[in-house]
């Protein structure tokens, strides 16, 4: 593999890495710390009910910026791994599955135990004998389902006091005899109120990048 690589025409050699670069949003979305931030934070600017502030792509910007603090390790490590035998032999293959290899550690302390297994038996018949074992194929999907039902749970989390707040204000605007007036209009600046008293934005962000192990 590594010789037929290597006679390999240079441009086909560009093809495949460019094939190879056009995985990397797949997998910076998909198979990092990205996805609870992005589902948390949209989850939360609903709950607040401001529909376009702040903006998507701040929120956006602010998950690449945390998954960046979060990953760093992982991706300097990932460098460090994969380039040593690209540098000795040139194996594009062999520096791929070494570099990969702190991507799936991280994904496994994400995962959880049954949605591992399930992907486990769909892919092979054979139980692996050890984590080592088991393929980044089968470790992602189950990553990123562990990853939507951590983030809907943190979203859940956040998502009642303000709900309870919406109530409160519908039940009050009901006794006052106001039912054309939006619950949702006048409960918006008590929820900023509250929000920016007990400093959510650092509670909230201080709480998902601690949520990693």
């Amino acid at each position: 593999m590594d010789s037929v690589l290597k006679d390999l025409n240079p441009i086909l050699q560009i093809l495949m890495v460019m094939s190879i670069f056009s995985f990397l949003p797949f997998m910076f979305v998909c198979m990092t710390s990205f996805m609870r931030y992005a589902i948390v934070f949209g989850f939360l600017k609903q709950a607040l009910g401001a529909q376009q502030i702040p903006p998507a792509i701040i929120l956006v910007g602010l998950s690449i910026i945390l998954t960046f603090y979060t990953m760093g390790p992982v991706f300097q490590q990932m460098y460090e791994v994969g380039s040593k035998p690209y540098q000795e032999n040139g194996s594009i293959p062999l520096a791929i599955a070494e570099g990969s290899k702190p991507l799936k550690e991280f994904m496994l302390k994400q995962t959880r135990e049954s949605d591992l297994a399930f992907f486990v038996q769909l892919a092979r018949k054979e139980a692996p004998e050890s984590v080592e074992d088991v393929t980044i194929f089968e470790v992602a999907p189950a990553y990123i389902l562990s990853e939507l039902k951590t983030a809907f749970e943190i979203s859940f989390i956040i998502f009642v006091p303000f709900i309870v707040l919406d109530l409160v204000i519908a039940n009050v605007l009901l006794a006052l005899g106001m039912f054309m007036l939006s619950p949702t209009i006048i409960s918006l600046p008590f929820k900023l109120l509250i929000f920016i008293a007990v400093d959510g934005w650092g509670l909230i962000v201080n709480g998902l990048v601690g949520s990693f192990n």
